[in-house]
């Protein structure tokens, strides 16, 4: 039976190399000299530090363009609150985000529910497994995920016939 599955990750190779390529322009730029505004990462959350809201911006801000060079989708990442640690100093969590959430996999197991097609659809995990008995009806649920689901980066895996 062919099945397919509906994920969201981000290469973590990619994110590395844009976090690096970022603090190091971050070390180099004439505006960030004598700053402690750089980028550390734990796992697959991410911790920006600035000496005020105004570098925290411009940290965010080469943050995005590295991932966009190395082609990281920029959806990936959800920002928390900024934080102040003392004098002037701030700090923002960014999470990346890894597999389907709860909610977007109702969504999606709803959304391929409500099209009529002949296809399963069913939560597996962090993950979203699609399975019908023609391979047209597959294509044709990738297509209407690709048109409906714009606010999370979704990739279509493991792909059986």
């Amino acid at each position: 039976m062919p099945s397919f599955d509906v994920v969201s990750e981000s290469d973590a190779t990619e994110v590395r190399n844009a976090i690096d390529q970022a603090n190091r322009e971050i070390a180099n730029r004439f505006d960030f000299k004598g700053s402690d505004a750089r980028i550390e990462q734990k796992e697959h959350e991410l911790t920006a530090y600035a000496d005020d809201e105004f570098k925290l911006g411009q940290v965010r801000d080469v943050l995005v363009a590295k991932c966009a060079k190395r082609n990281v989708d920029v959806r990936f990442l959800d920002y928390g609150d900024v934080q102040k640690i003392g004098g002037d100093k701030v700090k923002q969590t960014i999470t990346v985000r890894h597999g389907v959430s709860s909610d977007h996999a109702k969504k999606i197991v709803r959304l391929v529910k409500d099209s009529k097609i002949k296809v399963q659809a069913s939560i597996q995990g962090d993950a979203v497994r699609v399975s019908g008995t023609k391979r047209d009806d597959l294509q044709s649920v990738i297509a209407l995920l690709k048109k409906e689901i714009t606010d999370v980066p979704l990739a279509y895996t493991n792909f059986r016939d």
